[in-house]
């Protein structure tokens, strides 16, 4: 098959990533589009007791296995299927699925080191950025880790403060002025979302005529 074309997506934790992927991806046919997350190649880290957990930094890119996501983006790439056990980020509640990642003429690449990793980067052909003020962004990084991950509230808190912050600040916010589109979400309005989406997927129709737009 033909090199997909590939859409990087990263953002400030709290930015609204996850609703903006499923605007996206609602205006495309299920074979016309693809979507790989960094998020499903952490390094495991479940033999660690509840303390460790609470210290350990998953906002660092070492905590990714770099190799294995970049050849799986070249494999897709090539046309082959990709099979990736889904990561629940140490919830026991969770039974993980077994993710069998289509190759497609888009490609999306999401996750909070895409630009900073440059070989990544390099295989991207349009970057998103999506981001929020930083009380914002808490908010819903509270809403979301409470209720959804199981975590607790101090733990939420320490990693916000010494973990997920300074990370954006050192491997993410410098590659905003790069990026091709940036989505400020400081609303939860949906619309706002929405109309980025759906321009964006407009404007894919011109470079590639061999997909349908829902």
């Amino acid at each position: 098959m033909n090199k997909p074309y590939v859409i990087g997506i990263a953002g400030s934790s709290g930015s609204g990533k996850t609703f903006f992927l499923r605007s996206f991806l609602h205006h495309f046919l299920p074979e016309d589009v693809t979507l790989i997350s960094q998020d499903d190649y952490y390094i495991p880290a479940n033999t660690k007791t509840r303390e460790e957990n609470r210290l350990y930094n998953f906002d660092v890119p070492t905590s990714i296995n770099r190799e294995a996501f970049y050849q799986d983006i070249k494999q897709l790439f090539n046309g082959q299927m990709v099979y990736r056990e889904e990561y629940t980020f140490n919830n026991p509640e969770i039974k993980p699925k077994m993710l069998a990642i289509k190759p497609a003429p888009i490609l999306i690449v999401e996750g909070l080191f895409i630009f900073h990793y440059e070989e990544v980067n390099e295989l991207l052909d349009f970057r998103i950025f999506l981001d929020a003020e930083e009380s914002v962004a808490l908010e819903r990084r509270l809403r979301r880790d409470l209720i959804e991950r199981g975590y607790d509230h101090d733990d939420v808190m320490y990693k916000w403060i010494n973990h997920v912050v300074p990370s954006y600040k050192e491997f993410l916010a410098p590659y905003k002025p790069i990026c091709d589109l940036v989505i400020i979400n400081n609303t939860d309005d949906p619309k706002i979302i929405d109309d980025a989406a759906n321009k964006i997927s407009m404007d894919l129709r011109e470079k590639k005529s061999d997909i349908t737009i829902i």
